[in-house]
């Protein structure tokens, strides 16, 4: 079976976006972990920071278990919006003005909780909600390396085991 030219390009972009990840990850993640531990955001603007975290915290909840607040889970999204989810950024742009709209422009988390919950209700279906729940989630089980399950909060609460301890098989060349 000879490669088409197409399935050629596509083998050569995923090469191509591997070996730019691999080169650029690490500082990305440096300098907006660095920016965090300083209190500064790489995207967000504090009151951005603020509604987010406060969509976060109603998306993903504590509970008698870890949520979003606790995950880090803000830290996850101004990561991603800035190295990975870069083209996610014009939607957080306005989103956060369809969220002001709802809001009369006062802070999310300035709401009783139930109050919060009904605005979240009513732009749950606009890509914005969406995609501030899909990073919400994405931040619980990430790997703590990308900003978020801080802790490992979320790993913890699936039982998944990360201890990368790998086991030779069982098999003929070890019976004897």
């Amino acid at each position: 079976m000879s490669a088409t030219r197409r399935t050629v390009l596509l083998k050569g972009f995923g090469a191509t976006t591997a070996a730019w990840l691999a080169a650029n990850w690490p500082d990305q993640v440096a300098q907006a972990q660095t920016a965090q531990s300083m209190g500064h955001f790489t995207f967000f603007t504090r009151p951005q920071a603020m509604e987010i975290d406060a969509m976060s915290q109603q998306i993903y909840p504590s509970d008698s278990t870890p949520g979003a607040k606790e995950a880090q889970v803000l830290y996850f999204i101004d990561l991603a919006l800035v190295t990975f989810a870069k083209d996610k950024q014009a939607i957080y742009n306005r989103g956060f003005g369809e969220l002001a709209a709802v809001t009369g422009n006062q802070p999310l988390g300035s709401f009783p909780v139930d109050r919060q919950i009904a605005m979240l209700t009513s732009i749950e279906k606009t890509e914005f909600f969406r995609t501030v729940r899909d990073h919400t989630i994405m931040g619980m089980f990430s790997a703590p390396q990308h900003g978020g399950n801080f802790g490992k909060v979320g790993w913890k609460q699936i039982g998944f085991d990360d201890s990368l301890n790998f086991r030779a098989p069982f098999g003929a060349y070890d019976k004897a």
